[in-house]
């Protein structure tokens, strides 16, 4: 690409910074949460939400446990006012939510959001300028001083209009396309804005710090944040709150390492959405901290309803690899990556440990509301002989024996391979059933009787079918599955060598089926069969003439 020169660092590293927060190593606890899905991502759709889709989607962030919603933007538009309403004269905000709405500087704004929050119990208004270097010099046209009179006048603003509204009002301020700003001069504004606003231990205020296009390495916004909390006045009255977008597809990484620095609270959206590359996903944040043992105190325990509500108002799609949210990122088509994880999870159950270290998953699907054997096992072409036998094993109590397994992972693999297409779990039962279940195509034993000689002798009458034809044979062998094979041998003409026999019940009653695998082998070839019957003796017969069908 021959244009790089033109591009220029458009970020600010602060200087003076100590950079401790580098030796942490994880995030200790959850910061607030405030959604931003209302707003911030409602703007970027392109079809918004409708009133009765936003009313859905609060009702739906209420659930998961946000207490700071971010409404919208009232004096924008007339749709935005009207939702701020509704919610409000229909009493639908849970006496622990607190909404949140956006406004610029200038007074004919700010009276309409302080009219659009009448009646409100407790909200916050959201204050904000621009102040970065690209938009003072090309959009505004302003001096740093002229940037910093719009802040206080906005500031003043909504400090006389909240003398006179209801409910508790909370200040929150954001240097919208802070990560442009120079870091004194974005300290400099904020602490202009904290000097009208007078910030207490009851009456605190959000200074917002917006990633507002993703410019730098995420350990620079870290810096800044640290920069930030070292240099604001009332720093013990001031909640830092970050608010990073994805353009260079680290916005995760900005807040976990702004928390890091000293960031106290995260605006975001459900799957990330928002302008461009969108907003931090909080779901993924969240998820990262729950799966490092911290819980988030936002319930995503049915993920998949979520998903489903977000997607049908919205009208976007989460992707099949989003983090933690997407269909396949639980999904193991690879064979060893399959039976890495089938041997964890039983791993799990011998040791009856509630730990969670299975291999490959950094989170238990369950846990957001996935079912292990829909979305973990996923057969095709790549998978191998242990994921397929953990879907029969978990989904169908089938217990195949080492070589048997590694025999029908490779039949269905030919299968997927040949039909360029996955296998459901049903799908790679009907094969199971069909190949080597009860097989009675050429050879069938029709009628059985036994004599115990002895111990070690048994003679065996029996009607063998084979080929259309069914014949008397009488034979004696040690055991009465010697006789069946015997008398097999003697119809068919064919030679072979029983050489593996397993059996189980599948399920733990006394009137339950018993399953039965054998393993004939010819011309030093194995061939398996699967006999299932509620009399285990039949079954291990059965379990015989398949093999003995499909060698032949």
């Amino acid at each position: 690409m021959k244009n790089s020169k033109k591009y220029v660092k458009q970020y600010f590293a602060p200087q003076g910074v100590t950079m401790d927060w580098t030796k942490k190593t994880c995030i200790e606890k959850p910061p607030v949460w405030c959604s931003v899905d209302l707003r911030d991502g409602n703007q970027a759709l392109i079809i918004p939400m409708s009133l009765d889709e936003k009313l859905e989607f609060f009702n739906l962030l209420c659930k998961i446990g946000f207490k700071e919603i971010e409404v919208g933007f009232p004096a924008a538009s007339e749709t935005e006012y009207e939702f701020c309403r509704a919610l409000i004269e229909r009493n639908l905000i849970p006496d622990d939510v607190t909404i949140q709405v956006l406004t610029q500087s200038r007074e004919h704004i700010i009276a309409k959001t302080f009219e659009a929050l009448k009646g409100a119990k407790r909200a916050i208004v959201h204050l904000y300028n621009s102040t970065s270097v690209a938009q003072r010099e090309q959009v505004f046209r302003r001096s740093k001083q002229e940037i910093i009179d719009i802040a206080v006048t906005g500031a003043k603003l909504c400090k006389e209009y909240r003398e006179k509204a209801e409910g508790k009002i909370s200040f929150e301020y954001s240097p919208e396309s802070f990560t442009g700003t120079e870091p004194e001069f974005a300290a400099e504004i904020c602490n202009a804005v904290l000097d009208i606003w007078q910030p207490t231990a009851d009456d605190k205020a959000i200074i917002n710090l917006p990633v507002t296009v993703e410019n730098s390495m995420p350990h620079v916004y870290a810096n800044q944040v640290e920069y930030m909390c070292k240099n604001l006045k009332n720093r013990e009255n001031v909640v830092i709150s970050l608010h990073p977008h994805n353009d260079r597809g680290c916005a995760v990484a900005d807040s976990e390492m702004g928390l890091l620095a000293g960031g106290d609270r995260i605006e975001g959206t459900l799957f990330g959405n928002g302008e461009r590359t969108g907003n931090v996903d909080i779901v993924t944040l969240a998820l990262n901290m729950y799966s490092q043992g911290v819980d988030p105190q936002l319930d995503f325990t049915d993920l998949p309803s979520i998903t489903e509500v977000y997607e049908r108002v919205t009208r976007m799609k989460v992707g099949e690899r989003q983090p933690y949210s997407g269909q396949l990122v639980f999904a193991a088509f690879s064979g060893s990556h399959q039976d890495a994880i089938a041997k964890g999870m039983k791993y799990r159950v011998e040791r009856g440990t509630n730990t969670w270290t299975v291999p490959y998953l950094p989170l238990d699907p369950a846990d957001v509301g996935r079912v292990y054997e829909a979305d973990v096992i996923r057969i095709n072409s790549q998978s191998g002989k242990g994921g397929i036998g953990y879907i029969l094993e978990t989904q169908f109590k089938l217990v195949l024996p080492p070589k048997m397994r590694e025999q029908f992972g490779y039949h269905v693999k030919s299968i997927s391979d040949h039909e360029h297409r996955e296998l459901s779990a049903n799908e790679v039962h009907d094969i199971f059933t069909r190949d080597f279940v009860n097989l009675t195509e050429k050879l069938n034993v029709l009628e059985a009787g036994y004599d115990d000689v002895s111990a070690e002798n048994v003679k065996g009458r029996l009607v063998i079918e084979y080929d259309g034809k069914a014949t008397t044979v009488e034979v004696e062998g040690n055991g009465r599955l010697d006789c069946v094979s015997r008398a097999i041998k003697q119809v068919t003409g064919k030679d072979y060598v029983l050489e593996n026999y397993v059996e189980h019940a599948l399920e733990e009653k006394s009137t339950s089926k018993a399953a039965s695998y054998i393993c004939v082998v010819a011309d030093g070839k194995p061939y398996w069969g699967v006999g299932i019957h509620t009399d285990i003796m039949t079954s291990s017969v059965r379990a015989l003439v398949s093999a003995v069908n499909r060698m032949l």
